[in-house]
């Protein structure tokens, strides 16, 4: 027995220092205070479910509105190193874009609209168009 115990203590640290190692950049929940929109994004995976809108089912992730139920839906993730390339729909279905959201480092990203539908989200009763280009900070 106490030799068992004692394999357990010697491995430990090995077991916490791949835990540590796991973290990868496109799972995370991600913010911008300036327009008050976040994202939430696991593209390895894809198991994010929007809040209230279940019916999409489990996603690679959405770009969702502060304290609103308004959000972009992520409906394709395909990642290529440090970035990765997104197809998006708002969630009337009636706008889409691609997008390029880059890991410029470890907790801050930038997502580039390329082509299609102008980002908007709602502000004050009215439609607030998006830069071309976001700065996120991970949370």
């Amino acid at each position: 027995m106490k030799k068992l115990i004692a394999l357990f203590l010697i491995f430990l640290p090995y077991l916490t220092l791949r835990a540590q190692n796991t973290v990868e950049p496109f799972r995370a929940y991600l913010s911008n205070n300036e327009y008050e929109v976040y994202l939430r994004i696991d593209f390895y995976d894809e198991t994010i479910t929007i809040p209230g809108q279940e019916l999409y089912g489990q996603l690679p992730g959405y770009l969702g509105k502060k304290n609103n139920s308004f959000c972009w839906v992520i409906t394709s993730a395909k990642i290529q190193d440090r970035t990765a390339h997104l197809a998006m729909i708002n969630d009337y279905g009636s706008e889409d874009l691609t997008a390029i959201l880059t890991a410029k480092n470890d907790s801050l990203y930038e997502l580039r609209q390329v082509e299609g539908s102008t980002l908007k989200v709602p502000k004050n009763g009215k439609w607030q168009k998006l830069p071309k280009t976001l700065e996120f900070k991970r949370r």
